[in-house]
């Protein structure tokens, strides 16, 4: 069977996807969602010392990243394995990886090696730190990018020392950065012909996330500090105590503060000097947020969202997981898809973020197998039986 595309917006694009864990497939997700011929490249079992680090093949988090691929394992540490791959990147657009920055040359897969083979090829390197430069032999991983770009120590509450997000920040973006780069790239070459070499790690990954926080510093020297569920600039816009549980309100801005307080039956705080303008609401945040859960603690969440969304002031519920699929307008957004696998049944996967009017990503295929693709593919390069035969016999697949 041969590749089925999830949809024909990206259809014509061939991706060789060498990417493992999570930074790299989230590269390769974005691409393949769309329709291109991801081939997932594997290393055959045994071979690859990090084998099993993106967790059991079966799981949640494998099958999430891997939907849309087609798989084929191939031995890059031996000749007749890098030969093939030579071959296959002779028709492919794209090349993604995320190995130490030096192991791609051991391999042969840099940049200047395969724009020698084809120099229309776009390759896509995700890091930690880089691909050059002090910290370039360090090993990279999420957390430790989430020190480093400062995400940590604005994250949490004061006092209480530093706290990583809940979920796996810096690798997921510099997966989307790539993703961008490569689409940017793409559409460059349309012009000039070239491919180009795209790079993104999740240390400029975290601190680009950080946005107006690391703006702050480059152009005030503010440091910002961790303020917990409070916006660092703009107030009252935190988590809120009702009388069953936690809202979110995000008052910000004058005329969504002078609504805010009619809806909660305090217009008096209006003629408090200490909260006159947002430098002096978020200087006094801690009496202000006082004043605003005491007011707030009259009703359930559930009786304040309608109340807050009809003054036009931003609110909504603080979910747990389950509770997030359950909403409404969630499961009218689509976020869980469905697709079909052969082993493991119907399954539900976090749909694609990005949605198009005529061409939209959609879960043609589950995750395959290991090597589920690869007689196939190297059918489709031109390889004969005996051929296919002969390179299994020399462990190149």
């Amino acid at each position: 069977m041969s590749h089925i595309p999830a949809s024909s917006a990206l259809s014509r694009f061939r991706v060789l996807d060498l990417s493992r864990v999570r930074a790299g497939p989230t590269c390769v997700k974005q691409l393949a969602d769309f329709g291109a011929d991801v081939i997932k490249i594997e290393s055959p079992p045994g071979v690859d010392a990090t084998e099993g680090m993106g967790g059991p093949r079966a799981g949640p988090d494998f099958q999430n990243l891997h939907r849309n691929k087609r798989s084929m394992t191939l031995n890059l540490k031996v000749p007749e394995g890098r030969d093939v791959f030579t071959r296959l990147a002779k028709n492919a657009d794209v090349v993604v990886e995320n190995y130490r920055p030096d192991v791609k040359f051991r391999l042969g897969v840099d940049y200047e090696s395969l724009q020698a083979i084809n120099p229309r090829i776009v390759l896509a390197s995700i890091s930690g730190f880089g691909q050059d430069g002090p910290y370039v032999d360090r090993p990279g991983f999420d957390q430790i990018a989430q020190g480093m770009s400062g995400l940590m120590s604005v994250t949490g509450r004061p006092g209480e020392g530093p706290m990583r997000t809940g979920a796996a920040i810096a690798d997921v973006s510099a997966g989307l950065y790539a993703a961008l780069g490569v689409l940017t790239a793409l559409l460059e070459r349309e012009v000039s012909g070239r491919g180009q070499w795209v790079q993104s790690s999740l240390l400029m990954a975290g601190i680009s996330l950080l946005d107006f926080q690391a703006a702050r510093y480059l152009m005030e020297g503010d440091v910002p500090t961790q303020v917990g569920n409070d916006h660092p600039t703009s107030m009252p816009t935190s988590a809120y105590t009702t009388a069953d549980g936690y809202i979110n309100v995000a008052a910000s801005g004058e005329g969504m503060w002078k609504r805010l307080c009619p809806a909660i039956g305090r217009p008096e705080l209006l003629a408090r000097a200490e909260f006159e303008g947002a430098a002096n609401r978020a200087r006094n945040r801690k009496s202000l947020n006082a004043e605003l859960n005491a007011a707030l603690s009259a009703k359930r969440s559930e009786e304040w969202i309608p109340i807050l969304n009809a003054a036009g002031v931003p609110c909504g519920p603080i979910y747990r997981m389950d509770q997030v699929f359950a909403d409404a307008q969630v499961q009218h957004l689509q976020a869980a898809a469905k697709v079909k696998h052969p082993l493991l049944g119907d399954i539900r996967v976090v749909n694609q973020a990005v949605g198009l009017s005529r061409t939209p990503a959609t879960m043609a295929s589950a995750t395959p197998e290991i090597g589920q693709h690869t007689e196939e593919v190297l059918a489709e390069a031109g390889y004969s039986g005996s051929e296919i035969a002969d390179l299994r016999a020399k462990k190149a697949i």
